[in-house]
């Protein structure tokens, strides 16, 4: 940042004087070196695109780089402040969030979610009932040749059975496998449906 006798002796005494001293009778200019009014674009009135331009202020670290230029950062900015139609040291923004943590990978990447039919294909291996979409998976993990779980609630079938149904199968499917969606009448009259079919493809 520059500093000058001058401007270190005028803040000092802006500090130090009288509550009726007059801070307007101060001359910005000499304080700072530039006009850094807005008559004059804040210190750099000829527009980076024209011949001679240059810049009117800097913001960084290394203002001895930049002798030239006001440095907007820690004393010029509380003499600034007295001279508020004049540019201002920009308010430092809070530091960005750290990036969300990707939760850890159980091995299985999601194909689709949700959908009201079930996966029907010709490379099916078994299907079971179980608690949890985990439990299916770990399922999958000790059925050789595994690569994809399908779990379901079967309403009204399976023996009314609140449980997920879990069908496994050797080769990866998206939703256009997701065709069965029930329709089969129950030895109690009832038609069973499907809903809640999420599909599960191994990472490997």
């Amino acid at each position: 940042m520059r500093f000058t006798p001058l401007l270190a002796t005028t803040f000092l005494t802006v500090s130090s004087v009288s509550a009726n001293f007059n801070i307007a009778s101060l001359n910005i200019n000499t304080l700072v070196g530039n006009d850094l009014g807005p008559d004059n674009k804040y210190g750099a009135p000829i527009a980076p695109w024209l011949p001679n331009h240059k810049p009117g202020w800097y913001i960084g670290h290394s203002p001895t780089h930049y002798p030239e230029l006001p440095c907007l950062r820690g004393f010029i900015c509380r003499v600034l402040a007295f001279f508020p139609f004049h540019l201002q040291c920009p308010t430092p923004l809070p530091p960005p969030p750290p990036p969300p943590t990707p939760p850890p990978s159980d091995g299985y990447h999601q194909t689709f979610s949700n959908l009201t039919g079930a996966t029907q294909a010709a490379d099916y291996l078994t299907f079971g009932l179980v608690d949890t979409v985990a439990d299916c998976k770990a399922m999958c993990n000790g059925v050789t040749g595994c690569d994809f779980v399908n779990t379901y609630h079967d309403v009204n079938g399976k023996g009314g059975s609140t449980q997920l149904t879990c069908s496994l199968f050797s080769q990866c499917h998206d939703a256009s496998d997701a065709d069965n969606v029930g329709g089969q009448t129950q030895a109690d009259g009832t038609v069973d449906f499907i809903t809640n079919s999420d599909g599960f493809c191994k990472d490997s």
